[in-house]
């Protein structure tokens, strides 16, 4: 119980100044507290000995600014593009449905749909990527595709 106290007050006495450090170098709230909550994890996996409290805080603000780093490499390398985005380059009102009906199939089936269909990857490739069988593969193709034409086929579509 003393432990979970000191990790209590540890993360009570730092949070602020981890926040700061981290709002100046990320600018995005949910990032921030992602990288907080991404330290104080590895502050409890790691438990590192301190000197003293100092050594303690320079090691949370290092392993900080370490963390938004990463997540800025990761943000340079994988760059978002928004959903808006997508939808404003589709012309035609139903390919803008389709996406939007492809956007709320389940994760397993957008998953394959879009290896598939978008990046190209042959069904082989795919159940090696998601550690699955060829047949799990074409189960999700065939489920999501009839899915899809179910979809376009009520609202009178294709």
């Amino acid at each position: 119980m003393d432990s979970e106290k000191a990790i209590k007050d540890t993360v009570i006495k730092y949070s602020d100044t981890l926040y700061r450090v981290c709002i100046v170098i990320l600018c995005n709230e949910h990032d921030v507290q992602d990288a907080i909550q991404d330290t104080f994890c590895r502050y409890l996996e790691k438990k590192p000995e301190f000197r003293d409290e100092e050594h303690e805080k320079a090691w949370l603000i290092r392993v900080a600014t370490n963390i938004c780093r990463d997540m800025i490499r990761f943000r340079i390398r994988h760059p978002k593009v928004s959903i808006d985005e997508i939808e404003n380059t589709l012309e035609a009102p139903e390919e803008k449905e389709i996406f939007k009906e492809l956007l709320e199939l389940p994760v397993k089936q957008k998953t394959v749909i879009y290896l598939h269909y978008v990046e190209g990857y042959q069904i082989k490739e795919i159940a090696g990527i998601l550690g699955i069988t060829e047949s799990a593969v074409k189960l999700r193709l065939l489920r999501g595709r009839k899915q899809l034409r179910d979809v376009v086929s009520m609202e009178g579509g294709i």
